[in-house]
């Protein structure tokens, strides 16, 4: 309605109620009615604080129904609606939690126990397990759905609908280890069946018989169990067939329980207990910490070691492995909701066994849970395309794009509520030419990058904000190659003008709708426009403008990129217009005259005023690559293969050149420097030993010229060497010092061997000996000074490692880096313990000596005259 309507029927009522006298009444009502429209509002403000507030469960729920991703609120609501006892409110709760973590058997069970008190309500738990089991793989829901069975099926005619429970339980989860349980209780139930003929008692032996030797040919948690039943069972039969069935099975049982060794060992690495054993288990959003990344590996290591068949399934019961690993599968996703890898595995598993509509329905499941992945989106997309789905294509498409750019804004006002808005240090993308791109005035190219067609609303610019902006572009250009691909170039268009429009896209995207437009179309012309366009967005992106003077380079449209240069080369500052620079430069040695060529060196000296000639000169004589005036005139080859540079062609040929530095000096050792020749003044010195005196003792006790050894104790003082010697312990005795010793002593001592009779008198009486002399023990110091002096003066053995090797350890990721599986030495030690060994007999060779016990049989055993006699073990 027009502005003039109401204008119009309000000058046609003044008129009328002008001509009146007095009110009628219907002006009177019409009054009251417009009074009491009036009125209401304010009697509903007046009313509106007297509504209760909110509880907390409607607090939560609604928190969640914006953020579903939160394990503990939902744990919280659960507990609120079994409070509460309210039936309508807990299915409301447990609907809305199984919608986000469909399967979860740990919410399913008191779910469907709330319907199990009554029998009124025994309707609603059968349609909740018809709705659960179908696509569960947790053992415990069957077990759960057993009970119940039995429970209802109680008399004797209902014992086959009983069996017939079993036997669909077993079809879904027989093959988990878990399920253990399971079998036993259907062969317990076997067992307590009646028989009143011959014929019935040996159909209950034979169907007995069936399920044991399913059983035991399964890693279950009790196969050993199971496998010792089987044998009393047979063997209360007949002994005579129970030995024939027993050594047919053998091999597969064996088999079994060496792969329940290995499983236990799978399932106890990625089942770790973050919840209490009664709570309810929920996965929580990944944060691809090292933790999470390690659990990931373990998850990929156990499917991959599944999908290689260890239980060595034959191909004709390749339904049962088939049945095994698709159970392990579902397990997985159940407890990896949110990492889209283990989602791919599982769809890529199921597609290559030939399912291929399930295959898809995981792909859907996959994406409900994560509607932002790439990796499930682009899968479902190729897949649809290959089946020539094209609407389905285009719907996935559009709705990924919009999930994308709802993250993108709530991304961008979080950023702006934290005051996260901060310019990068350096660019995202790499420019288009080899030179390095250098961005310390990356504040005006952020901003700018940002004028879109909506240029008032450009949104700020962060490092993760734009990495998410470039992600962004990806799924329209994926976008468009679809469209190229299935419907032509017209459609690719269609698209890239909806994105052009689009304030998020990168200036990635206008370069790809360019490049497809020459190569899919060979139209230089359009793809030149398209260029042009995006420059009037992104022309202050130094990668965009590098793309596309690189562009014209390659069509030879040397003028336009002449004036391409020429226009866009003011716009930016010198230290962010270098790889510009470069790239012209570049060309105009290759392809111009000599005379551009200097007249660009010249314009380039103004703006690079520290860059040397000799650089310049060199960049004009060089090709891919190659650069004859460093190598040779300059001295960079000889210095690279300088014994002190690291192997390679260049110096980063060894990442982590410590690492071989390292193991060289473990392997070589250190040797330390010579000591200075102060032996010849201690020689002077020990000549006069015998002389004795205060001179003599100083040049003794003086701090010597000796250099402490890597790994010597700190050398003491000298009040502590003088004190050093202390009374032994009684009973001690010393060994007599070496001959002729006794004679170097001071000036008391006496003759060449007094000192060493004097000691040999000390030991005949039983004394305790004393201490050698002074002078001795110091003669003794200088001794073994001179013998460490020789070693030293030796030559070091040198190790040399290879350069292979030295380069190899450089290439060598680094420890923390690591993501695959860890084996604990533990295991690996089991796996060795419990291996099956073939017995094969060699000729042993003749033993040492002539007697002796002889080695050892550790062969199996044969039985009482089948082996060597005497060796029985």
């Amino acid at each position: 309605m027009s502005t003039s309507e109401p204008l119009a029927a309000e000058d046609s009522f003044m008129d009328f109620a002008g001509d009146q006298t007095q009110p009628t009444q219907e002006t009177i009502l019409s009054a009251l009615a417009t009074l009491t429209a009036t009125a209401s509002p304010v009697k509903t403000e007046q009313q509106q604080p007297e509504q209760p507030p909110p509880s907390e469960y409607d607090t939560l729920t609604a928190q969640l129904a914006e953020n579903p991703h939160n394990p503990e609120a939902w744990r919280r609501v659960v507990d609120m609606a079994e409070a509460s006892g309210d039936i309508t409110k807990i299915s409301a709760t447990y609907d809305a939690l199984l919608k986000q973590y469909p399967n979860t058997a740990s919410a399913q069970i008191p779910y469907i126990n709330h319907f199990l008190n009554s029998e009124s309500t025994f309707e609603k738990a059968e349609d909740l397990f018809k709705k659960f089991l179908r696509t569960s793989p947790c053992v415990e829901l069957w077990v759960f759905y057993l009970t119940y069975v039995r429970r209802m099926n109680v008399g004797n005619a209902q014992r086959d609908v009983v069996r017939k429970s079993y036997e669909f339980a077993l079809s879904h989860v027989g093959q988990d280890k878990d399920s253990g349980e399971i079998w036993s209780d259907y062969i317990a139930f076997l067992k307590s069946g009646d028989t009143t003929t011959t014929w019935e008692e040996q159909q209950k032996m034979d169907s007995l018989r069936k399920v044991y030797h399913r059983a035991v040919q399964i890693p279950l948690d009790n196969v050993e169990r199971l496998w010792q039943d089987l044998e009393s069972f047979e063997t209360a039969l007949n002994r005579i067939t129970a030995k024939k069935f027993m050594a047919d099975l053998s091999p597969a049982h064996m088999q079994a329980r060496t792969v329940l060794r290995q499983l236990v060992n799978h399932v106890g690495a990625i089942y770790p207990m973050h919840h209490d054993g009664g709570g309810i288990y929920l996965p929580a959003l990944p944060t691809f910490n090292a933790a999470e990344r390690a659990l990931v590996g373990k998850w990929k290591a156990y499917l991959k070691w599944e999908e290689s068949n260890p239980l060595e399934v034959e191909e004709k019961d390749r339904a049962v492995l088939v049945t095994r690993i698709q159970g392990v599968y579902r397990k997985a996703v159940i407890r990896m909701r949110y990492y889209t890898e283990i989602w791919f595995m599982a769809y890529n598993w199921t597609n290559s066994v030939g399912k291929h509509d399930e295959a898809m329905s995981i792909l859907k499941a996959g994406m409900e849970a994560n509607p932002s992945s790439y990796l499930l989106t682009f899968a479902y997309v190729e897949a649809q395309e290959t089946k020539k789905e094209f609407a389905d294509v285009h719907a996935t498409y559009e709705k990924f794009l919009e999930i994308l750019r709802t993250n993108l804004e709530v991304f961008e006002s979080s950023s702006a509520n934290s005051s996260f808005s901060q310019p990068p240090a350096t660019n995202s993308q790499a420019p288009a030419s080899n030179a390095p791109t250098t961005t310390a005035d990356g504040s005006r190219s952020n901003d700018a990058s940002f004028n879109t067609q909506s240029s008032d609303e450009s949104p700020a610019k962060t490092t993760e904000l734009q990495r998410l902006r470039t992600e962004y572009g990806l799924a329209w250009i994926m976008y468009m190659r679809f469209g190229r691909r299935a419907e032509g170039v017209k459609a690719n268009r269609a698209i890239f003008l909806r994105a052009r429009k689009d304030r998020w896209i990168p200036w990635e995207v206008y370069e790809a709708g360019a490049l497809m437009e020459y190569h899919c179309s060979d139209d230089k012309s359009v793809a030149s426009r398209i260029f042009e366009r995006g420059l009037d967005t992104f022309g202050d992106e130094i990668e965009y403008v590098l793309r596309y003077l690189g562009f014209l380079i390659s069509i030879n449209d040397e003028n336009n990129a002449r004036a391409l240069f020429e226009r866009v080369i003011p716009n930016f500052a010198p230290d962010r217009a270098r790889p510009l620079w470069e790239r012209w430069a570049r060309y105009e040695y290759q392809y111009g005259d000599l005379e551009a060529a200097l007249k660009l060196e010249k314009r380039m000296a103004e703006v690079y005023t520290s860059d040397p000639p000799i650089k310049r000169l060199a960049q004009r004589h060089m090709y891919l690559g190659t650069d004859a005036i460093a190598d040779r005139d300059l001295g960079f080859a000889l210095a690279r293969r300088a014994p002190g540079a690291s192997s390679g062609a260049g110096s980063n040929s060894l990442g982590r050149t410590e690492t071989s530095q390292s193991i060289l000096s473990l392997t070589q050792g250190t040797k330390r420097a010579a000591s200075p020749d102060h032996r010849a003044a201690k020689r002077e010195d020990n000549s006069g030993g015998g002389a004795g005196g205060a001179g003599g003792r100083a040049a003794e006790y003086g701090q010597g010229h000796k250099r402490a050894r890597p790994l010597s104790p700190p050398p003491q003082p000298a009040r502590e060497r003088e004190t050093r010697w202390e009374p032994p312990a009684r009973g001690r005795r010393f060994s007599p010092p070496p001959g002729g010793a006794g004679g170097g002593g001071s000036g008391g001592g006496g003759g060449g061997g007094g000192g060493a009779g004097g000691w040999e008198r000390e030991e005949r009486r039983g004394r305790e000996p004393l201490p050698p002399p002074r002078a001795q023990q110091h003669q003794q110091d200088r001794e073994r000074e001179r013998e460490r002096e020789r070693e030293d003066e030796k030559p070091a053995r040198q190790v040399s490692i290879p350069p292979i090797i030295s380069w190899f350890i450089g290439e060598l990721p680094s420890p923390v880096s690591f993501d695959g599986p860890v084996f604990r030495t533990d295991d690996l030690l089991n796996v060795f313990r419990t291996a099956t060994m073939p017995n094969v007999r060699s000729k042993s060779p003749p033993a040492r000596g002539g007697g002796g016990r002889p080695p050892p049989d550790y062969g199996p055993y044969q039985g009482p005259n089948s082996g060597r006699v005497g060796r029985r073990y």
